[in-house]
C-alpha cells in the first residue's frame, strides 16, 4: 500500500504578503471579514505560536475549521498540538481541535463551508461545490482536513 501524497496549494505572494496580513489585522481590530478569526497554534518544531486567518464554521451546534488549501503548516501543527487559540478583536479563546475522519460528519461540514465561502476558496476544490453529490464531496475530503473545535 503506497502512502498518499499530501495535498497543499501554496499561497501566492499577494495572499502571503497582502491579503492574509490584511484580513488578520482587521480581525484583530474586531472587524472580521466574513466571520474570520485568527488561528494561533504552537509550531510543532519551533514551539512558537504561528498565526493565520481562518473561517470558523458554526454548524449544528459545533464549530469546525476546514483547510481549504490542504495540508498546510497550521494543519500539521494543529494535529500535533491538539489545541489552539482563536482571536477576534480583543477576545481570544483557547480551543481543542480533533480531526474529523468520519465522512458522515465531514461531508455536511465541507458542503456548508463551500456554501458560505466558495467565493473565497472554491478554486481549491477542483470544481466540487456546495451542490455536488455527497460522493463527490467525500472524494475530495482527504485533500481538505476538517477539525471540530471544543471549548
Amino acid at each position: 500500500m503506497s502512502k498518499q501524497r499530501s495535498h497543499y496549494v501554496v499561497p501566492g505572494r499577494l495572499t502571503r504578503l497582502v491579503m492574509n496580513p490584511l484580513v488578520a489585522g482587521l480581525t484583530r481590530l474586531g472587524l472580521p471579514l466574513a466571520g474570520s478569526a485568527v488561528l494561533g497554534v504552537r509550531g510543532r518544531r519551533s514551539g512558537e505560536v504561528r498565526t493565520t486567518p481562518v473561517n470558523p464554521l458554526h454548524l449544528d451546534g459545533a464549530r469546525y475549521l476546514v483547510a481549504a488549501r490542504g495540508e498546510t503548516q497550521w494543519v500539521r501543527n494543529l494535529r500535533v498540538a491538539g489545541e489552539a487559540e482563536l482571536t477576534v478583536g480583543r477576545r481570544t479563546e483557547r480551543v481543542t481541535a480533533t480531526e474529523v475522519v468520519d465522512p458522515a460528519v465531514a461531508v455536511p461540514v465541507l458542503r456548508d463551508y463551500l456554501r458560505r465561502w466558495a467565493w473565497e476558496v472554491g478554486a481549491f476544490f477542483d470544481g466540487v461545490g456546495a451542490d455536488a453529490a455527497d460522493d463527490e464531496i467525500a472524494a475530495v475530503l482527504h485533500r481538505h482536513p476538517v477539525f471540530v473545535l471544543g471549548g
